[in-house]
């Protein structure tokens, strides 16, 4: 028995009802992300991601998304490294997960 699948023992829990799994909580938030297409052919490939689950999701909760691009730092004269860092929050405005990937990306410079 799992409290994202079986309605009556999440009931029994001190939680009290369904959860999201953390994993889809933040796979819904990313794929948000991704159709940003924030670097576009800039982007090389990913290099790291440390996710923290802050909050329980529950079944039904809505969540919104806000990344930031930070820390670029110049590796070589083809390309560099950013942050994304996403904070993703439920329909209340509380805060449920922050997630720091790390992104090799094209130099402008």
């Amino acid at each position: 028995m799992t409290v994202d699948i079986d309605e009556e023992y999440a009931k029994s829990t001190p939680f009290g009802k369904l959860l999201a799994p953390g994993i889809m909580s933040f796979l819904s938030v990313w794929a948000k992300y991704l159709e940003k297409d924030f670097f576009k052919e800039e982007l090389h490939a990913g290099k790291s991601t440390k996710i923290k689950w802050i909050k329980p999701v529950f079944a039904n909760d809505v969540l919104t998304g806000k990344a930031t691009i930070t820390k670029p730092v110049k590796r070589n004269e083809k390309n560099g490294l950013v942050e994304v860092s996403i904070d993703a929050y439920n329909q209340h405005g509380e805060l449920v997960l922050k997630d720091v990937t790390e992104a090799i990306v094209k130099c402008k410079m």
